[in-house]
């Protein structure tokens, strides 16, 4: 019997802390590539573009359906989250390498500022369901898959 409660007890922790688990979790382990990452980060964008545009439409209808309502705000807050996430675990924590200051500074420059907007672009897509910061969102991420690729 103490060893099902243990067990259980481990279940319901492991299962509490998923949320706090990272694909990107800085161990070098070389499993995760850039160009998977990019397309992760490209789904995200397109994500929060469909929620804001059913949100809107939702909220627009003569009955709003609140459930789905709220599970379309909730799914956009966690793709946008998703993106800050990356930005600073992934890339400012592991890729864009601080040795990059002295050696290429206009280059380590850029994409930290680009990484930054990126950041600050999902934060507003949470706080509001404005298609122009989905888009601008969408351009600052393509501007710095550039920059960081060189291509």
């Amino acid at each position: 019997m103490k060893v099902n409660k243990l067990l259980l007890v481990l279940l319901a922790v492991f299962t509490l802390s998923m949320n706090q688990l990272s694909a990107h979790c800085q161990v070098p382990c070389g499993i995760y590539g850039d160009d998977v990452v990019f397309g992760e980060l490209t789904t995200d964008v397109a994500t929060i573009e469909k929620a804001m545009k059913e949100i809107v439409r939702l909220g627009g209808e003569e009955s709003v359906n609140y459930n789905q309502l709220v599970r379309w705000v909730t799914n956009k807050e966690a793709h946008a989250q998703n993106i800050q996430d990356v930005m600073s675990a992934y890339f400012l924590a592991q890729r864009i390498k601080l040795e990059a200051k002295d050696t290429a500074p206009e280059k380590y420059t850029q994409l930290v500022e680009l990484a930054h907007e990126i950041t600050v672009l999902a934060m507003k897509c949470k706080q509001t369901t404005d298609l122009a910061n989905a888009a601008k969102l969408s351009e600052a991420l393509h501007d710095f898959q550039h920059a960081y690729q060189g291509k």
